[in-house]
Parts: structure tokens; C-alpha cells; sequence
């Protein structure tokens, strides 16, 4: 290989190199809020020293402000729940698997987590909620956020989520 053609490849290859550190660093983490309008539809049951909940909530969550990548400011999608908790003397321990589908029909996968409040009309509290993994432009996006969710009439509940995310 001559000297020219040495240089050359070694060229771009530091192009190729500074191009791929560029583009991972560019979009691989960031931030956003969502909030989200939920209808539950719970089960409780007296069981042993306190309440079992178990049921689903369904409904809207919209990302209201971000920083980039795939959570896009004004990006919305429906929200499925499978919801399990128990309260006992010791206090409330509330745990939900969530689905977002987006209307491309990317999923974001989440699990959220509460041991403060209710879950009845005027209750709520704050929680975490970690991100998981998704499908189509949300794949391989996990991270965490923080909560806090409000329990209004007729078993609807709105929520909002302060969240840092990296794939």
C-alpha cells in the first residue's frame, strides 16, 4: 500500500470512527415529561391483614416536553396497565406493567412503582417508574422516572412522570 493510500484509509477511518462516537452520543440519552389520563377498573378484596388491588387502567399519555429521541415533545399514545397491590398495616405496595402503543405501533415497555398514598378518589402519591425496552424506534430504551399520580371521581386518574432515558 502506498503512503497516499495509507493516509487516505487512515483518514477515514478517524471519519468513520469521530462519525459513529458523534451519532452515539447524539440522541443515545436524554429527557422528557409525560403526563397521562387514565380510567382504572380495580378489583379489592379484604385479605389477610389488609387489601389486595388488582385490575387494569387504560388510557392517554402525551410527552409534553423532551430533549430528543424517540420521545418526541407532543407524542401521544395509548396506555395499557395490569395493575397489583396490597395495602396492609405496613402501607401500600403497588406495582403495574405497562404497554404504550404508539400510533406507528411502537411500544414502550414500563413498571411502575408505588408505596405512598391511595388509590381512591382524593388519594395518589408519588412512585417510580422504570422504562424496559420497546418495539420499532423505542427498542432497547430503558431508564427511570419519577411520579406522581391523583385519583379523581368515577375511577379516573391522572398522572405525571419526570423521566431520564438511554439506549
Amino acid at each position: 500500500m502506498s503512503l497516499s493510500r495509507g493516509i487516505a484509509a487512515a483518514v477515514l477511518a478517524a471519519i468513520g470512527i469521530a462519525h459513529a462516537i458523534q451519532t452515539a452520543a447524539a440522541g443515545e440519552n436524554g429527557t422528557f415529561i409525560v403526563i397521562s389520563s387514565m380510567t382504572a377498573d380495580y378489583t379489592t378484596i379484604t385479605h389477610q391483614d389488609g387489601m389486595i388491588i388488582g385490575g387494569a387502567s387504560e388510557g392517554t399519555s402525551t410527552t409534553i416536553e423532551s430533549s430528543g429521541g424517540p420521545f418526541v415533545e407532543g407524542g401521544h399514545g395509548q396506555t395499557t396497565c395490569v395493575v397489583y397491590g396490597k395495602r396492609a398495616a405496613a402501607g401500600l405496595d403497588l406495582e403495574s406493567a405497562c404497554t404504550l402503543t404508539t400510533p406507528a405501533g411502537d411500544e414502550v415497555y414500563f413498571i411502575s412503582k408505588r408505596s405512598a398514598g391511595d388509590v381512591a378518589e382524593g388519594g395518589g402519591g408519588a412512585g417510580e417508574l422504570l422504562l424496559v425496552g420497546g418495539t420499532g424506534k423505542n427498542a432497547g430504551v430503558t431508564g427511570s422516572c419519577t411520579y406522581e399520580v391523583d385519583y379523581l371521581a368515577n375511577s379516573r386518574f391522572v398522572s405525571r412522570a419526570e423521566c431520564a432515558w438511554q439506549r
